[in-house]
């Protein structure tokens, strides 16, 4: 009887860890899991100097990069990386190779893309019109192409790859605009890092969608004042979706950031 009671509770343990795993699973199956993507050859050059605050602003809209949480790990992509704004929040990961300027060991910097490089059409491609489609290219901050490679060199040839963006904290929504048209920049993304699409919840409306204004902002045409929004927002890369409530408050104004506590993974 000890025996057969012994065999009957190591079952039913055997059972509960089998359901538990299962359950673990089967929550987890359809979380999009963003894995770097293969090594591909670029060039990658730099602009401003060491204290990097000539990349400040920049075409994603990201304002203070020291105060938004991106630091000087940052690069302007090519209109070719750039996807019409699509590509801002991104990151990567960048190391020189075979290159004399390149620092031994081929250690490699990981930076966010905050900024387009525009084509110089009056320099040829393989000489200063660097970022002229159909290139690949980054143009670095400087402390970030530092890391890689002797800024005497100018111009070195890259390894890259698109990683997974680590992002402390929630998201953050920087709002622009006025009562009846609301354009915000979103921020601090983790995950894929970019955003394809974005919708804003009132207390007295249902989901309205937001078109892409241009670099990581979003707007809607609508009466929103006097409101608590909410938000809605699809990763580009990963199609996941997370949903930000009560992101302001009903006295919410323009010209502020609201943190939240959601983020992709």
């Amino acid at each position: 009887m000890a025996s057969f009671l012994r065999h009957s509770w190591s079952f039913s343990f055997l059972m509960m860890g089998c359901i538990l795993t299962i359950v673990g699973r089967s929550a987890g199956a359809y979380a999009p899991i963003f894995r770097p993507s293969p090594w591909a050859i670029a060039h990658a050059t730099f602009y401003g100097d060491e204290s990097a605050t000539a990349t400040m602003g920049g075409a994603c809209g990201y304002g203070n990069l020291f105060n938004n949480g991106y630091g000087t790990d940052t690069a302007a992509l090519s209109s070719t990386l750039f996807n019409d704004g699509y590509a801002c929040g991104t990151c990567y990961q960048i190391k020189c190779a075979e290159s004399p300027w390149c620092y031994r060991g081929s250690p490699f910097a990981t930076i966010t893309a905050t900024n387009i490089c525009p084509p110089n059409w009056a320099e040829d491609s393989n000489n200063g019109g660097w970022c002229n489609p159909p290139r690949t290219h980054f143009d670095m901050s400087k402390p970030a192409f530092m890391k890689i490679a002797e800024w005497k060199a100018g111009i070195v040839p890259v390894m890259y790859r698109r990683v997974p963006c680590i992002r402390s904290g929630g998201l953050r929504f920087s709002f622009q605009g006025n009562g009846y048209w609301l354009l915000v920049y979103v921020m601090n993304v983790g995950g894929g890092g970019d955003i394809a699409n974005m919708w804003v919840k009132g207390s007295k409306t249902g989901w309205i969608s937001m078109s892409h204004n241009w670099g990581a902002s979003y707007q809607a045409f609508a009466t929103l004042g006097g409101q608590p929004l909410s938000f809605k927002l699809t990763s580009y890369t990963t199609k996941e979706t997370v949903i930000a409530y009560n992101v302001a408050p009903y006295n919410w104004n323009v010209g502020l950031t609201y943190k939240t506590n959601v983020n992709f993974h």
